[in-house]
């Protein structure tokens, strides 16, 4: 792992409470914190993103 994947920056984020608590159930489901399971949702979204790009790239 990177030196820089490994230091975390702080990011205030606010959320409806609704959302809160979907995403509270979801992290006790698949045994994360909040803040863990935020953070394997979007470095997901990133991975998946990145590879939709290089298909694009690709295809051009």
């Amino acid at each position: 792992m990177k030196e820089t994947e490994k230091q975390k920056k702080q990011v205030p984020l606010r959320l409806s409470s609704t959302l809160y608590a979907e995403l509270m159930q979801w992290a006790e489901a698949d045994f994360r914190s909040l803040n863990g399971q935020i953070e394997f949702l979007l470095t997901e979204c990133v991975r998946k993103r990145r590879k939709g790009r290089k298909g694009e790239e690709k295809s051009n």
